[in-house]
Order: C-alpha cells, then sequence, then structure tokens
C-alpha cells in the first residue's frame, strides 16, 4: 500500500541569507497588495482625499516663498521665479520626508503580520517608499501648472531629471530602512525621526538656493545628501544659467549609495530579531 506523500519542511543552516532575494521575488504579489492597500486607505475618511498630495507642499511653497524670496530677499536661481524654484525642491524632499516617516513605522504598524508569517520584512518599507512616489507624482502636476502659470519654459535638462529622483529614492530607501530597523529595537527612534525630518527641513536647500553658501563650505554642506538631489532637481527643472557643484553631487551621491548599502545589509541582518523583540 502506497502511503500519502507528506511535503517536508528542511531547514537549512543560513537558508534565508542565501534565499533572501529569491524570497523578495516569491513574495512579490504580497508586496503589490501591501502598497495597494496603502495607497487605497491613505487618504480614506479625508474630506478633500488626494487634495492633501497637493495642498502640502503649495503651502509651504508659498511660506518660503514670502520668507525668503519676499522678507529676507535672498535670490532665485537663474531665471526661474521664486516660487518654481522653491516648489522644484518641495518634490524632492516632501518624498523624502514622508517616506521616511511612514516607513520608520512600517514595521511597528504591522507587528500581528510579522509577528505571524515568514516573508522579507523588507517588503514592508519598500511598500511605504513605493506609496509616496505615488504622492510624488501627483505633486509633481502642480510643477506643470506652477510652469504654465510663470510661462517658463524648461530647456533640454528637463530629461535628465528621470536620474536624480532615482538618486532621491535611493536616498529615501537607504534613510527609511535604517531607521525602519532602528525603530524596531529601540522605541526611541519614533522621536528622533520627526526631529530628523524638521531639523533637515532647515539644514537643506528647499526654501533657499544653496548658491548662497559661501564657497568654502560648500563641501561641507553637501555631506547632507538632500543637498545633491534638491541641486539636482533645480539643475535639470530650471536649466538656464543654474550651475550643479560637482564635487558636492558627486560626495551626495556617494553617501547616498553608502546608507543605501549599508542600510539594506543592517537591515536584513537586524530582521531575524524582529519578531522577538517587535
Amino acid at each position: 500500500m502506497n502511503q500519502e506523500h507528506i511535503p517536508e519542511t528542511i531547514i537549512e543552516p543560513g537558508r534565508m541569507t542565501k534565499q533572501y532575494w529569491r524570497d523578495l521575488w516569491v513574495f512579490r504579489e504580497l508586496f503589490y497588495f501591501m502598497a495597494w492597500r496603502d495607497i487605497l486607505v491613505r487618504y480614506k475618511q479625508t474630506a478633500i482625499g488626494v487634495a492633501w498630495a497637493i495642498i502640502r507642499p503649495v503651502l509651504t511653497m508659498v511660506v518660503f516663498t514670502v520668507i525668503f524670496g519676499g522678507l529676507a530677499g535672498l535670490p532665485s536661481e537663474g531665471t526661474a521665479p521664486y516660487p518654481v524654484m522653491v516648489y522644484a525642491a518641495m518634490l524632492p524632499w516632501n518624498f523624502f520626508a514622508n517616506s521616511l516617516n511612514e516607513s520608520s513605522n512600517s514595521l511597528i504598524a504591522n507587528v500581528n503580520l510579522i509577528s505571524k508569517i515568514y516573508m522579507p520584512r523588507l517588503i514592508l518599507p519598500t511598500s511605504s517608499v513605493v506609496v509616496n512616489l505615488v504622492d510624488f507624482f501627483i505633486s509633481f502636476a502642480i510643477l506643470v501648472v506652477l510652469m504654465i502659470w510663470y510661462r517658463f519654459v524648461p530647456d533640454w535638462r528637463i530629461i535628465t531629471l528621470p536620474l536624480f529622483l532615482l538618486l532621491g529614492i535611493i536616498t529615501a530607501y537607504g534613510f527609511s530602512i535604517w531607521f525602519g530597523a532602528l525603530n524596531v529595537k529601540y522605541r526611541d527612534f519614533r522621536y528622533i525621526v520627526p526631529f530628523v525630518v524638521q531639523f533637515g527641513l532647515y539644514i537643506s536647500p528647499v526654501g533657499f538656493s544653496s548658491s548662497v553658501v559661501p564657497e568654502q563650505y560648500r563641501l561641507l554642506y553637501s555631506m547632507n545628501p538632500l543637498v545633491g538631489v534638491i541641486d539636482g532637481f533645480r539643475w535639470a527643472i530650471l536649466g538656464g544659467d543654474v550651475q550643479l557643484y560637482w564635487p558636492g553631487l558627486l560626495l551626495s551621491i556617494a553617501l547616498a549609495l553608502l546608507i543605501f548599502i549599508t542600510g539594506i545589509w543592517h537591515f536584513v541582518r537586524m530582521e531575524r530579531i524582529f519578531a522577538d523583540v517587535i
């Protein structure tokens, strides 16, 4: 009599490391589901819904334009109107800030999922970053409206914008997975992340041009990876006389890649204990 075949589960030492990237592909449908879920519930039961993705950067742009462009009298970059210059920086900044805020809490918010089933936990912060990328494209439509309103036409540099968007994604993702993993073990980071975002807004060239920074401090200033991202966005969108500070851009790229690579390494290493400490 033939016995019914019973599947066996074999646990191999080091299997998680060897199979981790394959498992990410195997669980791709879960990633799609979680990203789509976050998109659907993001503005659910709000009075104006997805308009929040537009209102927040627009209001911030208005405030920065009045304070830095009007009261402080800081110059714009090239021939671009000051609101266009500010909004060109608000796009990558808002994407970074929202991704960091939400991804750092993505593991804590899905504690039941983490503690009950196996899946590559990297899916959780990744889906949060993807959702904020949707907001980015919605907000980008306002930039087009501003350009039409001010009759500002970008030049050929606009075709390089996807490269700087990729740099922005790498930067946001690197910081997100670092803080996401740290937040599981040290809950203090739920208070640290809002401070980092608020402080980062002040030290990043969002409401002003980085060209106002004295030349001798430009390289030091570029140790903030967001400086290279924002300057790249402005160079691609504003065109004209806007110049890139190449040493600073290369430094920002190197730091963004370092944070991205070490963030993945640290996240995967810490993932084994998430279910125990969360």
